[in-house]
């Protein structure tokens, strides 16, 4: 019974309220502008034309089912954020609902989702920074341009632009989230900005007959373009991570959940309409820079230069959301007692969780220095995926076990909407390849593993002996 062992939810809300929480600084605008700046970033700048080969123009329908899957979820983290306003996300909310071994489960495929994520954009950032420079005559030692193995023909061994982009981030996060969102505000408005303008002039310069076939690879390619640019829509979720330090949480989180998604998920089918009337979807194969090589089809080449600018900024702003929401749960584990102190300990000053920041920064800025991360992030969606199915089981759970708990925003329909979000992720979870099944499963079994040999002995709730 110990497995199902549960966190009190008045406990963990008068926690917030004491001096040990983490500081409040945050409001509506501020929480709906961190989740646009973790949405928008690589899925409207690298995956869309990747999205493409798979889908063709029916990447605008792998968008929509992607958006629905997301949002169906988004509406069942919006309840539990209003009901759970503390640290940790779905890990925390499991917590409360499921048991401990479900949400150990959970935070688990989080820490895999979020450090892989982080990693990969800084790999995605150091190729758009370097073909800025490049732009200019600035060429990087060729050492220094790419991990090991990443570029066949180049003799590269470590990805300096990564690493350093990670760094700083993670020393801006440090020293605190004032700091970190009006660095984060003003780049998602700039971001978005571009992507704005790339609307505005792109949509002159589209062909209709680009978009025959509409199908070319059937429903087939639109649901397995569906699964891959799922990742574009990874970091609404990272909003909820905030929500300690949210001034009124119950009524700002659910809001800034459910405008990011909204938001979000009309740019990107917009914007992959245009990309593939502009372009004729075969062509952008071989291309990391698809956003752009429409605009220099259609002879818009300076606003390529602004796009680029516009995609190094956007893909900072992931970065830091999703470190930001690495952190978060890191630290909502270890206050739990279920990882090591360390991850949990607040800076005097800064209130932040700075040692925990450093450590996984760290980890982040040196896994997009050395290792090769184009492929993982079927991955990353597996375990996010994995994670909303969870979530959705867990309002539905906590309706029918604690109807009277307070709720300052109610998920409709339930157990209807949280069901279609379930159906929509596992549907995505099976279209994934065999390798990200059983890497998955292995990291799942690393997890369990840990859980057993250390984690479940020290939970605070094993030494406050909790069953």
């Amino acid at each position: 019974m110990s497995l199902l062992r549960k966190k009190n939810v008045q406990d963990m809300l008068d926690f917030s309220k004491t001096t040990q929480a983490l500081k409040k600084e945050l409001g509506v605008f501020d929480l709906t502008m961190l989740g646009i700046g973790a949405i928008i970033g690589t899925g409207i700048f690298v995956l869309t034309g990747t999205g493409a080969l798979i889908a063709g123009p029916g990447l605008m329908l792998s968008f929509v089912i992607g958006a629905l899957a997301c949002g169906f979820a988004a509406l069942c983290y919006a309840e539990f954020a209003s009901m759970l306003p503390v640290s940790g996300s779905t890990y925390t909310y499991a917590y409360a609902t499921l048991g401990e071994l479900i949400a150990w489960i959970i935070g688990w495929d989080l820490l895999l989702e979020y450090l892989l994520a982080s990693s990969t954009v800084t790999v995605g950032w150091s190729g758009y920074f370097q073909n800025l420079i490049a732009s200019f005559g600035l060429h990087l030692p060729e050492a220094l341009t790419g991990a090991y193995g990443a570029r066949p023909g180049v003799a590269s061994f470590f990805n300096l632009p990564a690493f350093l982009i990670a760094m700083g981030v993670t020393a801006l996060l440090a020293f605190g989230i004032k700091e970190s969102k009006r660095v984060n505000n003003i780049m998602v408005v700039i971001k978005v900005s571009v992507v704005l303008l790339f609307i505005a002039l792109g949509v002159w310069h589209v062909k209709p007959i680009n978009w025959q076939p509409m199908l070319p690879y059937g429903l087939n390619g639109v649901f397995h373009g569906a699964a891959v640019v799922f990742f574009s829509f990874l970091g609404f979720d990272a909003v909820t991570c905030a929500a300690e330090e949210v001034k009124n949480p119950e009524r700002d989180l659910p809001r800034a959940v459910i405008l990011s998604l909204g938001i979000c998920s009309v740019l990107y089918v917009i914007v992959a309409a245009i990309m593939t009337g502009i372009v004729h979807y075969p062509d952008f194969a071989g291309i990391d820079h698809p956003v752009s090589k429409a605009l220099e089809v259609a002879g818009l080449n300076w606003v390529a230069g602004l796009v680029n600018i516009g995609a190094i900024l956007g893909m900072t702003t992931v970065i830091l959301v999703m470190t930001y929401g690495q952190t978060r749960i890191t630290f909502a584990m270890s206050r739990d007692g279920l990882l090591p102190k360390v991850f949990s300990e607040v800076h005097p000053k800064y209130r932040t969780p700075y040692r925990a920041t450093w450590i996984i920064g760290t980890i982040i800025a040196i896994l997009g220095a050395l290792v090769p991360l184009g492929t993982l992030a079927e991955l990353a969606n597996i375990g996010t995926l994995a994670a909303f199915s969870l979530i959705s089981i867990a309002v539905i759970v906590l309706r029918k076990r604690e109807p009277n708990l307070p709720r300052k925003f109610h998920c409709p329909g339930v157990p209807y909407i949280p069901a279609l979000a379930i159906a929509f992720c596992v549907f995505l979870m099976v279209q994934l390849a065999s390798l990200t099944w059983y890497c998955f499963v292995i990291w799942l079994l690393i997890g369990l593993v840990v859980y057993f040999g250390y984690a479940r002995s020290r939970s605070l709730l094993a030494s406050q002996g909790a069953v």
